[in-house]
């Protein structure tokens, strides 16, 4: 296996123009439906092109092997002077943003007025030099695997499972691994600023697309065009240390869903005197379940470890979110039907109603694994085992097990953590909400700090919930940004919606 490219940083040359390809101005052409390896669906309709962007496999090497970029536009529609093009990505890393942007058009339809709107799949995503692993079939067996394992036989299958899934995706898409870095994708993003023909990056980064947007700030801080990070990721945690603060997050997501559902804002049909009675229910549902997984339609089984990632799914968004698992797990408790809680696992882990999956949890660990992963054993996860429990009884042992994610990987991590220092880049606004389940607030801060003085914003939604901010109900958040995005006005550092 080829050993992963070095860590890339900024040097005196780092904001010279990219050497030509000869693919600066691909072709835009009606969009098709998307592949099932994006999502699947229908095609986007009128008003959407598609192309396809060339870029080296190995920065390196520019003139080596290329791969393949797909690209989504939908022009400005005015009225207003264009400004250029707005470039997003949402989040994984895995999610097809040929797929995504589509489905958000009336979310940003202020913005579209002035901005033709762009996305992309990013490298080893959709139809972007896609990496393969498993068949449908063998995905549906690994995600039937016990993920919270607690007898030496299911540890064993566990472990296991994980090395299998490394040797198939090494077997089928190993030549590609080493290059699915976020630098490497911070790299293809001024390729593709240079497709639309800005002479800055204007961004918005959702999640993931936090670091990869404070990435091509520190590569490129003289190319930085208005630029927003929301739902942003913590820059100075690395593997293990980021699994922790996250489940400390969903934790904190549960407790806040668990206090909502005791006073009744929202229809909730886990009635119980107190959160911690509410919570209880679920720790008690996945408990019945590990025992007695339930039998569902078409020969298929929820289990322990399904539910588990139907109610993190459901803490990403309070707005029907938070509803619908209630609902979800109320009809298996008073019904026996899991076809809701299963629904709900099958819409996290990309499976679609006829079985097919995307392949956006092969890029996950692939990137993931590729930027910070490290080899954690059996023995390390069981010693971590006691703190995991302690900061969510629900979901520690989940997030723990998680951490053999990269223990047989064939590449290694080549960063401890992000490098996201912007010094010349110019305001960039970072948008954080404190009730944020998967990038908790403190990640803003750090990030806001780490950019550099000048250069990061930031900006706080208190009392938000779910996951990132934009578009999620705060008149303030939406406005602040578009104020920027638009009009070009930085608000003060600290500024605080509510």
């Amino acid at each position: 296996m080829t050993p992963p490219p070095p860590a890339v940083t900024p040097s005196a040359g780092a904001d010279a123009p990219a050497a030509p390809t000869g693919q600066d101005r691909p072709a835009w052409t009606a969009c098709p439906a998307p592949s099932l390896a994006q999502g699947g669906g229908k095609a986007p309709g009128t008003g959407w092109t598609c192309a396809t962007l060339h870029v080296p496999l190995d920065y390196a090497k520019p003139g080596g092997k290329t791969i393949p970029l797909a690209l989504i536009r939908h022009r400005a529609t005015g009225p207003g002077k264009r400004i250029g093009s707005l470039v997003y990505n949402f989040g994984g890393p895995g999610g097809s943003g040929v797929d995504t942007l589509p489905a958000f058009t009336p979310t940003f339809a202020k913005l579209n007025t002035r901005y033709d709107l762009v996305s992309f799949d990013p490298r080893g995503v959709g139809n972007s030099a896609p990496v393969n692993c498993l068949t449908d079939p063998e995905t549906d067996a690994l995600n039937a695997v016990d993920s919270t394992p607690d007898t030496p036989a299911e540890v064993r299958r566990w472990m296991d499972a994980t090395r299998n899934f490394a040797a198939q995706c090494t077997k089928k898409s190993g030549s590609l691994l080493p290059y699915l870095t976020t630098t490497n994708v911070a790299r293809d993003l001024d390729r593709i600023r240079l497709a639309v023909g800005d002479k800055r990056l204007n961004y918005y980064g959702f999640s993931y697309g936090t670091e990869l947007g404070a990435t091509y700030a520190h590569l490129f801080p003289k190319r930085v065009g208005r630029t927003v990070l929301d739902g942003v990721m913590h820059p100075d945690k690395g593997f293990e240390q980021g699994a922790l603060y996250q489940l400390k997050g969903f934790q904190l997501a549960l407790d806040h869903f668990a206090k909502s559902c005791v006073a009744a804002t929202y229809l909730c049909p886990l009635h119980r005197s107190t959160p911690e009675g509410v919570e209880k229910v679920l720790i008690d549902l996945v408990a019945g379940l590990e025992k007695h997984p339930a039998a569902a339609a078409k020969g298929r089984t929820l289990t322990d470890s399904l539910a588990l990632t139907a109610i993190e799914g459901a803490l990403y968004s309070p707005d029907g979110g938070w509803t619908r698992m209630a609902s979800a797990v109320a009809a298996y408790l008073r019904a026996h039907n899991p076809a809701a809680l299963l629904a709900m696992a099958d819409s996290m882990m990309g499976r679609d109603a006829a079985g097919h999956y995307s392949n956006s949890n092969n890029v996950f660990a692939a990137t993931s694994c590729a930027d910070f992963g490290v080899p954690v054993q059996r023995a390390g996860i069981e010693q971590r085992l006691p703190a995991y429990r302690k900061a969510s009884p629900l979901f520690g042992p989940q997030f723990a097990w998680a951490l053999n994610q990269c223990t047989y990987w064939p590449v290694k991590g080549a960063m401890k953590h992000m490098e996201v220092s912007a010094k010349g880049a110019p305001p960039i606004l970072v948008i954080g909400n404190t009730g944020d389940p998967a990038t908790p607030y403190g990640g803003a801060k750090a990030m806001a700090r780490r950019l550099g003085k000048g250069v990061g914003v930031l900006v706080t939604w208190k009392g938000g919930e779910g996951h990132c901010s934009y578009g999620n109900g705060s008149a303030c958040i939406d406005g602040t940004a578009n104020a920027y995005l638009l009009d070009g006005k930085v608000p003060a550092y600290g500024t605080s919606c509510s």
